[in-house]
This record gives C-alpha cells, sequence and structure tokens, in this order.
C-alpha cells in the first residue's frame, strides 16, 4: 500500500495488481501439486531427513511411484514426534523442548534461523521452524490476496492507505546470533520489507503494550488516523477494537469509521461472530475476507465474490489429507493412514490436514481441518481443530459446536460474544459456558437451541440423548469479556493472535472445570437475577 499512490502511480500499481491476479487465476493446482512435491524432495536430499528417507532414489520417479514410496516411508507426524524423532533428539529429556531446537541441515538445507512459538493448550510451547523460503512464499500470497482483490475491486482506495495489523506478542527471543523465535506476527513485522513500514499500524511502541492497553491505543489510532482502510486480525479480537472505537467515539461504526474498507480475518470460524459483525456495522459491513494461515504454512484465502476460501497449493507446501472419520479418539491420524493427495479429494468430505513444508516439517499432522464444497475451483471451509467432544463417546465436531452457536445467535435475543464447551462426564452431559452481554436471559432458552441443533446434526448425539445416554446440556452464562478475563487470569493468554479454544482440549476436561471455576468463585457467573453486579464489584475492586 502506497500513501501517495495517486494518479499514474496508482494506476500503475492496479494495473500490476490486475496482471498479478491473472497470472495467479492460470495455475494449475493439479500441476503445481506435483511440481512442490518433486522441489521439496530434490531440495531437501542433502539432508539428514532426505538421506533417512532415500529422498536421491523418489526424486527422480514419476509422481504416482513416488508419492506410494513416500507414503510407505514417512510416518504421519505430531510436533511431539518430530521433537522425539529429530527437532531434539540428541538432548535430554529434561530440557526438550524448552527452546527452539538447532536446526541445521536436518530436515531442511541449512541453519533455520526463525521459529514460529505457538503455545498449545496441552502441550508446552512448539517452536515450528520458518525457513526463509517459507518468508518468501508467504510474502507471495500475501502479495497473491491483495492482488486478486484490487482486481476485482478497481475503485478500491487501499493503495491509498494503511493497514491495521492486530498482531500478537511483538517480543523476539534471541536463540542464539542470527536465530530468532517469537509469534509469527512478530517475526512478520520485524523481518517485513522496510518499505512497507510507513502503511502498516500500530507502531512498534504500542505493539508492545499490555493486551488492555494496546487495544485503547489502537481503537484511539483508529479513530484518530482516517487513513486506515484495512483491518487484519482474530474476529473476536477484531470485535472487542470495534466495541472500543464505539465506546470512545459514541456513534455508529460506519461514522466513526468511513474509510474502512475490508477486514481480513482469520485463526477461527466467522461463523459464531457474523452476527456480531453484523449488528456493529447495522448491516452495512466492510468487505471480508478470510485467509487460513499458520504457523507452518499459509494454506487459503478467500477471494471477493466467492462465498469460501481457496486452498491455494502454490506456496512451497505439498498438502495430503486424512478422512476425519479415520481419526482416532484423540483426533489423531496413525502414522500410516490412508491419505490421499488434493487430486483425489471429495467434495462435502472432512479432512485433517497433512504438510510437507519448505521448512523442513514431513507429513505433519497441523491439527486443523476443512470441507471442500468445490473441487473446480478447490473451495474450502475451515471447520475447526480436529477435537471432538468425544469423552461420552457421541463425537461431535467443533464445526456443529460453532453451528449451534450460529444458530442460537440467529434465534433472537442471543448475542454470545466467546464460549466454550466441554464435558460432565460424572454427569453424563456437555458443560457451554457463554459470555454474552448484559441483558437478561434465560439459559433454558439456550439449552433447548443447543441441544436440538446438535441432535439435528450429529447422529451419534440424537441417539445417545434419546437413550438417555447423555443428558441434557448444562450452561453457564457469564458476562461478555468474562472467558477473556479468565483466558488473561488463568492461561496468561489474551489478544494478538491468541484463540479460545471452543471444544475443551484437556483429556480430564479440565479446562472447562477451571473455566467454571474461575467464575463460580470469584463471584463472576452471570446469573438470570443478577447479570452482572458480583462481575463489576469484582472488576472495581481489582481496579481500587
Amino acid at each position: 500500500m502506497i500513501q501517495s499512490a495517486a494518479g499514474p502511480l496508482r494506476k500503475m500499481l492496479l494495473s500490476q495488481a490486475v496482471r498479478r491476479a491473472g497470472q495467479f487465476h492460470q495455475l494449475d493446482p493439479l500441476e503445481a501439486q506435483r511440481r512442490i512435491f518433486r522441489e521439496l524432495l530434490e531440495t531437501a536430499t542433502p539432508t539428514q531427513f532426505g538421506r533417512d528417507n532415500s529422498f536421491a532414489r523418489l526424486k527422480d520417479l514419476p509422481f504416482d511411484d513416488a508419492y506410494r514410496d513416500y507414503r510407505s516411508r514417512v510416518p504421519i507426524r505430531s510436533y511431539r514426534e518430530f521433537m522425539t524423532d529429530y527437532f531434539y533428539c540428541d538432548q535430554p529429556a529434561s530440557t526438550s523442548g524448552r527452546s527452539a531446537p538447532d536446526l541445521d541441515n536436518l530436515t531442511w538445507p541449512g541453519a533455520i534461523k526463525m521459529f514460529c512459538e505457538t503455545s498449545g493448550t496441552t502441550a508446552p510451547t512448539k517452536f515450528i521452524p520458518f525457513s526463509d523460503q517459507m518468508f518468501a512464499e508467504n510474502r507471495r500470497a500475501a502479495l497473491d490476496m491483495m492482488s486478486c482483490y484490487l482486481a476485482a475491486n478497481p475503485q478500491s482506495q487501499i493503495l491509498n492507505g494503511k493497514i491495521l495489523y492486530m498482531s500478537g506478542s511483538t517480543t523476539l527471543t534471541r536463540v542464539k546470533r542470527g536465530v530468532w523465535s517469537g509469534d509469527m506476527s512478530a517475526l512478520t513485522l520485524r523481518f517485513r520489507p522496510w518499505y512497507l513500514t510507513p502503511f502498516v499500524e500500530p507502531k512498534p511502541k504500542v505493539s508492545a503494550l499490555p493486551w488492555e492497553e494496546k487495544l485503547q491505543a489502537m481503537a484511539e489510532l483508529l479513530l484518530r488516523d482516517d487513513r486506515i482502510r484495512v483491518i487484519s486480525g482474530v474476529p473476536p479480537w477484531i470485535i472487542l477494537l470495534l466495541k472500543r472505537c464505539l465506546e470512545i467515539g459514541g456513534r455508529p461504526l460506519r461514522d466513526l469509521l468511513p474509510n474502512l474498507e475490508l477486514i481480513i480475518h482469520g485463526g477461527t470460524s466467522l461463523k459464531p461472530y457474523r452476527n456480531e459483525f453484523e449488528n456493529l456495522f447495522e448491516g452495512k459491513l466492510p468487505h471480508l475476507l478470510e485467509l487460513l494461515p499458520s504457523s507452518e504454512a499459509f494454506m487459503a484465502f478467500q477471494q471477493s465474490g466467492e462465498a469460501q476460501m481457496r486452498l491455494t497449493p502454490y506456496y512451497g507446501v505439498f498438502f495430503e489429507f486424512v478422512r476425519f472419520e479415520d481419526l482416532d479418539g484423540q483426533g489423531k491420524p496413525a502414522p500410516y493412514a490412508d491419505a490421499i493427495p488434493l487430486e483425489q479429494v471429495e467434495i462435502g468430505q472432512r479432512y485433517a490436514v497433512i504438510l510437507s513444508t519448505c521448512s523442513g516439517l514431513w507429513r505433519y499432522h497441523i491439527g486443523d481441518t476443512i470441507r471442500f464444497t468445490s473441487t473446480s475451483p478447490h473451495l474450502i471451509e475451515f471447520t475447526g481443530r480436529d477435537r471432538f467432544l468425544d469423552k461420552l463417546e457421541e463425537k461431535v465436531t467443533q464445526g456443529e459446536v460453532e453451528q449451534a452457536i450460529t444458530n442460537l445467535n440467529r434465534s433472537g435475543a442471543w448475542n454470545v460474544r466467546e464460549f466454550m464447551v466441554g464435558a460432565d462426564i460424572y454427569k453424563r452431559r456437555h458443560q457451554w459456558v457463554l459470555a454474552v452481554p448484559d441483558e437478561v436471559l434465560n439459559s433454558n432458552d439456550a439449552i433447548r437451541v443447543l441441544d436440538a441443533t446438535l441432535c439435528e446434526l450429529n447422529a451419534d448425539y440424537a441417539t445417545f440423548r434419546n437413550q438417555g445416554r447423555i443428558n441434557a446440556p448444562d450452561v453457564m452464562l457469564v458476562p461478555e469479556d468474562g472467558i477473556y478475563q479468565w483466558s488473561q487470569a488463568e492461561r496468561g493468554k489474551l489478544g494478538g493472535q491468541t484463540k479460545i479454544p471452543h471444544i475443551d482440549p484437556t483429556p480430564d476436561s479440565s479446562m472447562i472445570a477451571s473455566l467454571r471455576n474461575f467464575h463460580l468463585y470469584s463471584g463472576l457467573q452471570q446469573t438470570d437475577s443478577a447479570p452482572l453486579q458480583a462481575y463489576k464489584n469484582y472488576q472495581n475492586a481489582k481496579l481500587a
């Protein structure tokens, strides 16, 4: 984005974007996948991983033969298995995983100089290798995404403005000389091209603030700087930013932010939050573009006029897919599960995504699931993490859980801002925690809608409910930022790229128990008779 892009300069940049978008639309995804597969094998042949798995022989075979042998030689691995087998294989178990590994010609040629830190809910911090080539591929993907947007919206003014990037922590850790680890957004911001710096907000001083202060500063900046035309972030945090703008400005958002043209969102499904976006903008939404990024790879982005994202198999990643039904009870595929390449996927089938990348991850189980809605082009919808509500043998999916919340928000009085669901094994029921505004609501209404939706979407759940093997769900209502308060207090995580798990991922349901107990014992629980007073007293006591 070029602030002074007026007249001839803007015309030139738009022309380049249209040309780049045209080149993108000419790409053949299946041919690209075959090419990338061969390039990955060729590049990694001299590495330890390449030698261990005979890449020198595989790279010269026809694709079908090479892929068949590759699938039989290389098991599907989780992060923990990469830790054990390669990343920390020479370190004592007591120190393994406490800092970024030293990767030099191990699974990818040369030394890995950047690591994306991602904190799991049930695992220690993951240090995902982020090679120079992957950095370049992600930048190419971002340029293609914006070029496609500009080609479809030639009257767009974003070339004359700025982007507000709602990053996570901007703190980087110096692993050793020339090697850094940190949040993906921190790496992206630190090592972005110098010429983009004037057009990206907020500046480092604001980005480094604690979340609540940063939120306030970003809202004030957004209201003050009418050159900000794009917001990029995770849906719930974008909503908090927009709500803060409303609180400060006291007028409708379309009056406060008349130049806001585009919201780029990703990291979690928009479905449960769509109703809130509609309400905030009174039905007159800016353009919305969804993307599917991760610390491991850039996977998909939405184009103007299309309802779903397009898979983008062009950026240094070879994709494989495992049928959702073939995952085990923990949502994991077997090491040699029946995976398929892109050319064999089926419309309507839900898949777990397996990646081999130009950062040296090989047949890596990323933990995300998608469903194809078209194969020409390859349109997908993000269906959540490959976790289930399965403690009662029901295998309810994250997509079904999010649809239940979507239906609740569409039913009239409800406006769920955030939520989590887990299992109460002793009482054989689901436990929902719903964060809602301070209207007086009846939790029985929520129970009815949530229960009916899951019965409609999930045959096992419906059968178990009819048989009495699963009881009616329990719903706890908490203030609209009650889940965020818990996340900050108990997990030390809030804002930026942090996501609230919508399904409790812990094996013993300890996360949903922690959330409920936080509200029960701190006096934060919202009840039908006293919706917010206890919570306000608690907040005032903290501020005093």
